[in-house]
Protein backbone atom coordinates (compact mmCIF):
# COMPACT_ATOMS: atom_id res chain seq x y z
CA UNK A 1 0.00 0.00 0.00
CA UNK A 2 2.76 2.38 0.93
CA UNK A 3 4.26 2.05 -2.78
CA UNK A 4 1.11 2.52 -4.67
CA UNK A 5 0.76 5.33 -2.43
CA UNK A 6 4.26 6.89 -3.11
CA UNK A 7 3.38 6.35 -7.13
CA UNK A 8 -0.21 8.56 -6.81
CA UNK A 9 1.91 11.29 -5.11
CA UNK A 10 4.25 11.40 -7.14
CA UNK A 11 2.13 11.68 -10.14
CA UNK A 12 -0.39 13.79 -8.32
CA UNK A 13 2.73 16.33 -7.71
CA UNK A 14 3.97 15.51 -11.31
CA UNK A 15 0.72 15.90 -13.25
CA UNK A 16 -1.48 17.31 -11.13
CA UNK A 17 -4.77 16.03 -9.53
CA UNK A 18 -6.10 13.90 -12.82
CA UNK A 19 -2.30 12.13 -13.03
CA UNK A 20 -3.28 9.16 -11.81
CA UNK A 21 -5.87 8.39 -14.49
CA UNK A 22 -3.66 9.91 -17.20
CA UNK A 23 -1.22 6.99 -16.17
CA UNK A 24 -4.12 4.45 -16.19
CA UNK A 25 -5.30 6.15 -19.72
CA UNK A 26 -2.03 5.40 -20.85
CA UNK A 27 -1.60 2.47 -20.03
CA UNK A 28 -4.46 1.20 -21.15
CA UNK A 29 -3.68 3.24 -24.44
CA UNK A 30 -0.33 0.85 -24.52
CA UNK A 31 -2.51 -2.04 -23.75
CA UNK A 32 -4.49 -1.84 -26.80
CA UNK A 33 -1.48 -0.79 -29.05
CA UNK A 34 -0.19 -4.16 -27.70
CA UNK A 35 -3.23 -6.55 -27.92
CA UNK A 36 -3.98 -5.72 -31.47
CA UNK A 37 -1.02 -7.48 -32.89
CA UNK A 38 -1.25 -10.25 -30.91
CA UNK A 39 -4.72 -10.76 -31.87
CA UNK A 40 -3.82 -10.63 -35.62
CA UNK A 41 -1.23 -12.52 -35.52
CA UNK A 42 -3.11 -15.30 -33.34
CA UNK A 43 -2.96 -18.67 -35.55
CA UNK A 44 -6.35 -19.80 -36.07
CA UNK A 45 -7.61 -23.12 -34.46
CA UNK A 46 -7.06 -26.41 -36.70
CA UNK A 47 -10.24 -27.54 -35.46
CA UNK A 48 -12.27 -24.25 -36.50
CA UNK A 49 -10.62 -24.41 -39.62
CA UNK A 50 -11.89 -27.63 -40.56
CA UNK A 51 -15.29 -27.16 -39.25
CA UNK A 52 -15.16 -24.13 -41.48
CA UNK A 53 -14.14 -26.31 -44.63
CA UNK A 54 -16.79 -29.22 -44.31
CA UNK A 55 -19.65 -26.69 -42.86
CA UNK A 56 -22.74 -27.43 -45.17
CA UNK A 57 -23.32 -23.64 -44.58
CA UNK A 58 -20.20 -22.74 -46.58
CA UNK A 59 -20.94 -24.81 -49.30
CA UNK A 60 -24.55 -24.35 -49.84
CA UNK A 61 -23.85 -20.04 -49.54
CA UNK A 62 -23.79 -18.63 -53.42
CA UNK A 63 -21.39 -18.41 -55.90
CA UNK A 64 -20.91 -14.31 -55.76
CA UNK A 65 -20.75 -14.53 -52.02
CA UNK A 66 -18.25 -17.29 -51.65
CA UNK A 67 -16.30 -15.37 -54.50
CA UNK A 68 -16.10 -12.28 -52.33
CA UNK A 69 -14.95 -14.06 -49.31
CA UNK A 70 -12.49 -15.76 -51.21
CA UNK A 71 -8.66 -14.59 -50.72
CA UNK A 72 -9.84 -12.60 -47.56
CA UNK A 73 -7.45 -11.66 -45.07
CA UNK A 74 -8.16 -13.99 -42.16
CA UNK A 75 -6.70 -11.59 -39.51
CA UNK A 76 -9.35 -8.54 -40.67
CA UNK A 77 -12.41 -10.97 -40.96
CA UNK A 78 -11.65 -11.26 -37.05
CA UNK A 79 -12.40 -7.57 -36.77
CA UNK A 80 -15.12 -6.99 -39.83
CA UNK A 81 -17.99 -6.16 -37.86
CA UNK A 82 -15.55 -3.25 -36.00
CA UNK A 83 -13.75 -1.81 -39.73
CA UNK A 84 -16.65 -2.34 -41.86
CA UNK A 85 -19.72 -0.25 -42.14
CA UNK A 86 -22.39 -2.10 -41.73
CA UNK A 87 -24.69 -0.62 -43.82
CA UNK A 88 -24.65 -2.07 -47.40
CA UNK A 89 -25.19 1.44 -49.54
CA UNK A 90 -22.01 2.79 -47.13
CA UNK A 91 -19.96 -0.53 -48.15
CA UNK A 92 -20.27 0.10 -51.64
CA UNK A 93 -20.00 3.59 -51.53
CA UNK A 94 -16.42 3.73 -49.81
CA UNK A 95 -15.35 0.70 -51.80
CA UNK A 96 -15.93 2.82 -54.89
CA UNK A 97 -14.04 5.68 -53.51
CA UNK A 98 -11.28 3.11 -52.93
CA UNK A 99 -11.60 1.78 -56.37
CA UNK A 100 -11.20 5.47 -58.09
CA UNK A 101 -8.06 6.07 -55.62
CA UNK A 102 -6.70 2.85 -57.41
CA UNK A 103 -7.26 0.43 -54.13
CA UNK A 104 -8.59 -2.94 -56.04
CA UNK A 105 -8.18 -5.14 -52.88
CA UNK A 106 -11.01 -6.98 -50.97
CA UNK A 107 -10.09 -5.67 -48.11
CA UNK A 108 -9.02 -1.64 -48.44
CA UNK A 109 -12.18 -1.14 -46.53
CA UNK A 110 -11.17 -2.34 -43.56
CA UNK A 111 -7.49 -1.40 -44.06
CA UNK A 112 -8.47 2.40 -44.32
CA UNK A 113 -10.86 2.00 -41.04
CA UNK A 114 -7.98 0.16 -39.29
CA UNK A 115 -5.35 3.02 -40.30
CA UNK A 116 -8.08 5.87 -38.81
CA UNK A 117 -8.00 4.07 -35.90
CA UNK A 118 -4.76 3.41 -35.47
CA UNK A 119 -3.19 7.11 -36.23
CA UNK A 120 -6.23 8.64 -34.43
CA UNK A 121 -4.32 6.46 -31.21
CA UNK A 122 -1.01 8.04 -32.23
CA UNK A 123 -2.50 11.34 -32.69
CA UNK A 124 -3.76 11.19 -29.26
CA UNK A 125 -0.24 9.31 -27.76
CA UNK A 126 1.40 12.14 -29.12
CA UNK A 127 -0.51 15.35 -28.05
CA UNK A 128 -0.58 13.37 -24.13
CA UNK A 129 3.40 12.96 -24.82
CA UNK A 130 3.51 16.89 -25.71
CA UNK A 131 1.72 17.99 -22.84
CA UNK A 132 2.99 16.37 -20.34
CA UNK A 133 6.23 15.86 -20.91
CA UNK A 134 7.25 18.29 -23.43
CA UNK A 135 5.58 21.24 -22.18
CA UNK A 136 5.09 19.56 -18.48
CA UNK A 137 6.30 23.23 -16.69
CA UNK A 138 3.56 25.25 -18.67
CA UNK A 139 -0.05 25.01 -17.14
CA UNK A 140 -2.78 24.85 -19.76
CA UNK A 141 -6.97 25.46 -19.06
CA UNK A 142 -8.98 22.65 -20.12
CA UNK A 143 -9.96 24.35 -23.48
CA UNK A 144 -6.42 24.67 -24.39
CA UNK A 145 -5.35 21.13 -22.96
CA UNK A 146 -8.00 19.29 -24.91
CA UNK A 147 -7.18 21.29 -28.03
CA UNK A 148 -3.31 19.88 -27.46
CA UNK A 149 -4.35 16.19 -27.11
CA UNK A 150 -7.70 15.94 -29.30
CA UNK A 151 -6.40 18.04 -32.22
CA UNK A 152 -3.87 15.58 -33.18
CA UNK A 153 -5.69 12.19 -32.57
CA UNK A 154 -7.96 14.00 -34.94
CA UNK A 155 -5.75 15.31 -37.67
CA UNK A 156 -4.41 11.40 -37.29
CA UNK A 157 -7.60 10.15 -37.97
CA UNK A 158 -8.61 12.14 -40.91
CA UNK A 159 -4.91 11.80 -42.86
CA UNK A 160 -6.42 8.69 -44.52
CA UNK A 161 -9.74 10.30 -45.47
CA UNK A 162 -7.74 13.10 -46.62
CA UNK A 163 -4.74 10.79 -48.47
CA UNK A 164 -7.90 8.93 -50.23
CA UNK A 165 -9.18 12.04 -51.46
CA UNK A 166 -5.53 13.50 -52.91
CA UNK A 167 -5.51 10.14 -54.77
CA UNK A 168 -8.63 10.60 -56.31
CA UNK A 169 -7.85 13.67 -57.63
CA UNK A 170 -4.24 12.92 -58.86
CA UNK A 171 -6.07 9.59 -60.42
CA UNK A 172 -8.46 11.84 -62.44
CA UNK A 173 -6.04 14.07 -63.82
CA UNK A 174 -3.74 11.17 -65.01
CA UNK A 175 -6.55 9.24 -66.56
CA UNK A 176 -7.82 12.57 -68.19
CA UNK A 177 -4.54 13.47 -69.89
CA UNK A 178 -3.99 9.98 -71.19
CA UNK A 179 -7.59 9.47 -72.52
CA UNK A 180 -6.84 11.47 -75.53
CA UNK A 181 -4.08 9.57 -76.62
CA UNK A 182 -6.05 6.25 -75.94
CA UNK A 183 -8.75 7.06 -77.99
CA UNK A 184 -6.66 7.55 -80.82
CA UNK A 185 -5.14 4.77 -80.26
CA UNK A 186 -8.06 2.51 -80.10
CA UNK A 187 -9.51 4.46 -83.76
CA UNK A 188 -6.27 3.18 -85.35
CA UNK A 189 -6.72 -0.87 -83.84
CA UNK A 190 -10.68 -0.13 -85.04
CA UNK A 191 -9.65 0.84 -88.53
CA UNK A 192 -7.15 -1.90 -88.92
CA UNK A 193 -9.92 -4.74 -88.57
CA UNK A 194 -9.80 -4.91 -84.85
CA UNK A 195 -12.75 -5.37 -83.06
CA UNK A 196 -13.77 -2.99 -80.24
CA UNK A 197 -12.63 -6.10 -77.71
CA UNK A 198 -9.52 -6.58 -79.16
CA UNK A 199 -8.42 -3.16 -79.62
CA UNK A 200 -9.16 -2.35 -75.86
CA UNK A 201 -7.00 -5.47 -75.14
CA UNK A 202 -4.38 -3.90 -77.09
CA UNK A 203 -4.85 0.08 -75.85
CA UNK A 204 -4.15 -1.65 -72.32
CA UNK A 205 -0.56 -3.42 -73.60
CA UNK A 206 0.11 -0.23 -74.93
CA UNK A 207 -0.23 2.27 -72.34
CA UNK A 208 1.14 0.54 -69.63
CA UNK A 209 4.45 1.90 -69.38
CA UNK A 210 3.17 5.61 -70.13
CA UNK A 211 -0.51 6.06 -68.21
CA UNK A 212 -0.66 3.25 -65.96
CA UNK A 213 -3.93 4.15 -64.53
CA UNK A 214 -5.91 4.17 -67.09
CA UNK A 215 -3.93 1.03 -68.66
CA UNK A 216 -5.72 -0.79 -65.72
CA UNK A 217 -9.01 0.47 -66.51
CA UNK A 218 -8.95 -1.05 -69.58
CA UNK A 219 -7.67 -4.28 -68.76
CA UNK A 220 -10.24 -4.78 -66.18
CA UNK A 221 -12.75 -3.84 -69.01
CA UNK A 222 -10.98 -6.85 -71.52
CA UNK A 223 -10.79 -9.17 -68.39
CA UNK A 224 -14.23 -8.71 -67.80
CA UNK A 225 -15.60 -8.88 -71.29
CA UNK A 226 -13.33 -12.23 -71.23
CA UNK A 227 -15.52 -13.21 -68.49
CA UNK A 228 -18.78 -12.97 -70.25
CA UNK A 229 -20.06 -9.77 -68.57
CA UNK A 230 -22.67 -7.75 -70.75
CA UNK A 231 -20.26 -4.95 -72.72
CA UNK A 232 -22.76 -2.16 -71.55
CA UNK A 233 -22.74 -3.49 -68.21
CA UNK A 234 -18.94 -3.44 -68.09
CA UNK A 235 -18.18 -0.05 -70.20
CA UNK A 236 -20.90 1.46 -67.10
CA UNK A 237 -18.98 0.27 -64.70
CA UNK A 238 -15.53 1.69 -66.27
CA UNK A 239 -17.04 5.62 -66.24
CA UNK A 240 -18.42 4.98 -62.13
CA UNK A 241 -15.28 3.55 -61.37
CA UNK A 242 -12.86 6.31 -63.06
CA UNK A 243 -15.12 9.27 -62.39
CA UNK A 244 -14.22 11.40 -65.48
CA UNK A 245 -17.13 13.25 -67.15
CA UNK A 246 -14.96 12.34 -70.70
CA UNK A 247 -14.97 9.00 -69.94
CA UNK A 248 -18.53 8.93 -69.00
CA UNK A 249 -19.40 10.43 -72.01
CA UNK A 250 -17.28 7.73 -74.35
CA UNK A 251 -19.56 5.03 -72.57
CA UNK A 252 -22.70 6.86 -72.64
CA UNK A 253 -21.56 7.10 -77.07
CA UNK A 254 -20.31 3.68 -77.28
CA UNK A 255 -23.43 2.12 -76.44
CA UNK A 256 -25.26 4.63 -78.15
CA UNK A 257 -23.34 3.52 -81.47
CA UNK A 258 -23.93 -0.28 -80.84
CA UNK A 259 -27.42 0.18 -79.76
CA UNK A 260 -28.43 2.39 -83.24
CA UNK A 261 -26.26 0.08 -85.09
CA UNK A 262 -23.81 3.15 -86.33
CA UNK A 263 -20.14 2.70 -87.09
CA UNK A 264 -18.08 2.40 -84.20
CA UNK A 265 -15.01 3.77 -86.20
CA UNK A 266 -17.16 7.35 -87.20
CA UNK A 267 -17.73 7.61 -83.99
CA UNK A 268 -14.45 7.14 -82.00
CA UNK A 269 -13.19 9.30 -84.59
CA UNK A 270 -15.39 12.33 -84.04
CA UNK A 271 -15.04 11.80 -80.18
CA UNK A 272 -11.72 11.52 -80.49
CA UNK A 273 -11.12 14.87 -82.29
CA UNK A 274 -13.48 16.50 -79.82
CA UNK A 275 -11.06 15.43 -76.91
CA UNK A 276 -7.82 16.52 -78.60
CA UNK A 277 -9.54 20.03 -78.77
CA UNK A 278 -10.85 19.39 -75.92
CA UNK A 279 -7.17 19.17 -74.39
CA UNK A 280 -5.57 21.94 -76.17
CA UNK A 281 -8.27 24.40 -74.67
CA UNK A 282 -7.37 23.07 -71.23
CA UNK A 283 -3.94 24.16 -71.79
CA UNK A 284 -4.21 27.26 -73.32
CA UNK A 285 -6.65 27.86 -70.35
CA UNK A 286 -3.65 27.06 -67.58
CA UNK A 287 -1.27 29.70 -70.33
CA UNK A 288 -3.97 32.28 -69.22
CA UNK A 289 -3.91 31.83 -65.76
CA UNK A 290 -0.08 32.03 -65.38
CA UNK A 291 0.05 35.66 -66.52
CA UNK A 292 -2.08 36.38 -63.54
CA UNK A 293 -0.71 34.27 -60.99
CA UNK A 294 2.86 35.57 -62.32
CA UNK A 295 1.68 39.18 -61.99
CA UNK A 296 0.51 38.75 -58.38
CA UNK A 297 3.86 37.11 -57.31
CA UNK A 298 5.77 39.86 -59.28
CA UNK A 299 3.90 42.41 -57.45
CA UNK A 300 4.70 40.83 -54.28
CA UNK A 301 8.47 40.15 -54.39
CA UNK A 302 9.08 43.44 -56.43
CA UNK A 303 6.92 46.16 -54.89
CA UNK A 304 7.94 46.41 -51.31
CA UNK A 305 11.80 46.22 -51.49
CA UNK A 306 10.87 49.17 -54.67
CA UNK A 307 9.37 51.46 -52.29
CA UNK A 308 12.02 50.65 -49.70
CA UNK A 309 14.52 52.05 -52.20
CA UNK A 310 12.67 54.93 -53.33
CA UNK A 311 10.54 56.13 -50.26
CA UNK A 312 13.47 55.12 -47.20
CA UNK A 313 16.13 58.04 -48.07
CA UNK A 314 13.23 60.49 -47.93
CA UNK A 315 11.88 58.89 -44.92
CA UNK A 316 15.18 59.05 -43.58
CA UNK A 317 15.73 62.68 -44.20
CA UNK A 318 12.67 63.77 -42.83
CA UNK A 319 13.68 62.08 -39.35
CA UNK A 320 17.25 63.29 -39.25
CA UNK A 321 15.28 66.80 -40.41
CA UNK A 322 12.97 66.87 -37.10
CA UNK A 323 15.73 65.51 -34.72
Amino acid sequence: MEFLTGINDYLTSQFGEFGPLLALGIAGLFMILLAVPLLLNQPEDPLKKLQKNIAPETRNKPQKQRLRQADRNEQLQKFAGFLEPQNEDELSAMELKLRQAGYHSKDSVRLFHFLQFAFGILGLLAGLFFVYVLKADIDYDSQQMALRIIGPGAAGYMLPKYWITRRIEERKQKITEGFPDALDMMLVCVEAGQSLDQAIVRVASELHASYPDLAGEFEVVAQEMKAGKEKDKVLRDMGTRCGVQDISSFVTVMIQSASFGTSIADALRVYAGEMRDKRVMRAEEAANKLPVKMTLATMGLTVPPLLIILVGPSVQGIMNMGN
